[in-house]
């Protein structure tokens, strides 16, 4: 998949021209349906193993569950901001108009 986006890249042509307005098409209340539709195949693989019986038995043992909470709302979005602000504010700050 890299060596036809690095051609089209360095071509500065696309490989389909039209395909970005067709697939612009698919569209409802402003959501791309080929991409809802990609998503859910990413994601429905997932959804499949996730044993729905053990869920009743989460509260019995929460310590997971806060490490969980603590790590995705305390922690990273923290991390991510300061990531992103390495690369956009220091790295590449040539690279955008800011």
């Amino acid at each position: 998949m890299g060596i036809p986006m690095y051609g089209s890249r360095c071509s500065n042509r696309p490989f389909f021209p039209a395909l970005p307005e067709l697939l612009a098409r698919f569209e409802y209340a402003r959501i791309s349906i080929p991409m809802a539709i990609l998503i859910w195949v990413m994601i429905y693989p997932m959804m499949l193993k996730v044993d729905f019986r053990s869920i009743r038995n989460v509260g019995k043992n929460p310590k997971g569950l806060f490490v969980t909470w603590i790590v995705n709302w305390l922690i990273k979005p923290f991390t991510m901001y300061g990531i992103a602000s390495l690369f956009f504010f220091v790295l590449f700050i040539t690279s955008f108009p800011f």
